[in-house]
């Protein structure tokens, strides 16, 4: 979901995830620690595709390494709504915080540590920002980079909420200052983030738009006309899981041949491909028709 307020000196990009991020939550069988942060990374990768992105297929790739018990956090997300990612441990899991009652993302991320997040300059050319983290529990560092390595002045929030056993609630908004924005302006917005509270508790009582109209209370909102949809997918697919058996040797893949076969598993999306002798052979037969 698309809009500005505050006439045009605000730009907000908000995004309703919970069928993406309880998708992820299935297809790597992740903790519900390891969910809460893999689905807010999921959610900032396309916001910062679509704030960043310069066309229509544009895609940003956001790496998190703190140092946690989850090991890196890695998120792509696309301006189109594509989005996918994986976590290295996804049945790392803590204990709820005493404190306060709520998943320990920062316990299980780290903080000491960076997030990089690379994306394709308008000549081709990939660039890779990062940022120290500064608190591990996703928004707060994605909100650090955007202001330290884009120099955006911005505010991030995002959530997961899981319940039964399965993801309820998740999403995003950020929320972008434009040039000609006021002091006023961004008092305003400071106190309706702060008065609005958790952005799930938002989604749980009215969706995207109740958290969206809560942080631009007074400002004058104004949407896009259509809301474009988000889903989990990958760029896996049985050709590619093939091509990569190019990368061992021939006595290696005749040794998966002998075995009566190959999988392969997309660490990206857990989709698995099981390859046949007679597909790994054609890799061999492939090779010798290019040289011959």
């Amino acid at each position: 979901l698309r809009g500005t307020a505050a006439q045009g000196t605000l730009r907000l990009v908000g995004m309703e995830a919970t069928r993406v991020v309880e998708d992820a939550r299935v297809r790597h069988n992740l903790s519900k620690t390891a969910t809460a942060a893999l689905g807010r990374t999921l959610t900032a990768s396309v916001l910062l595709a679509i704030v960043l992105g310069k066309k229509a297929d544009s895609r940003v790739n956001i790496r998190v390494e703190g140092g946690g018990p989850v090991g890196w956090v890695v998120a792509e997300g696309s301006t189109d709504g594509r989005v996918r990612g994986y976590v290295r441990h996804p049945g790392a899991d803590l204990p709820i915080r005493e404190r306060d009652g709520k998943l320990d993302v920062s316990g299980i991320v780290g903080h000491d540590g960076e997030i990089s997040v690379t994306r394709l300059l308008d000549n081709g050319e990939p660039y890779t920002g990062s940022a120290t983290l500064v608190s591990g529990e996703i928004a707060e560092d994605v909100s650090t980079y955007l202001g330290v390595s884009e120099q955006i002045p911005n505010a991030v929030l995002l959530g997961v909420y899981e319940e039964g056993g399965r993801v309820a609630h998740a999403g995003g908004l950020l929320v972008q200052a434009m040039p000609g924005v006021t002091d006023e302006t961004l008092a305003k917005l400071e106190a309706n983030i702060r008065a609005m509270g958790q952005i799930t508790d938002n989604l749980r009582r009215g969706g995207l738009l109740e958290a969206v109209s809560r942080a631009t209370e007074g400002l004058d909102l104004q949407l896009a006309t259509e809301a474009q949809p988000a889903r989990f997918e990958c760029r896996c697919s049985r050709e590619r899981a093939a091509d990569s058996l190019k990368f061992f040797n021939p006595e290696e893949r005749q040794e998966m041949i002998e075995a009566g076969g190959q999988e392969i598993v997309c660490h990206w999306c857990g989709e698995r491909y099981q390859l046949s002798p007679d597909e790994i052979a054609a890799l061999d037969e492939q090779h010798e028709r290019a040289q011959a």
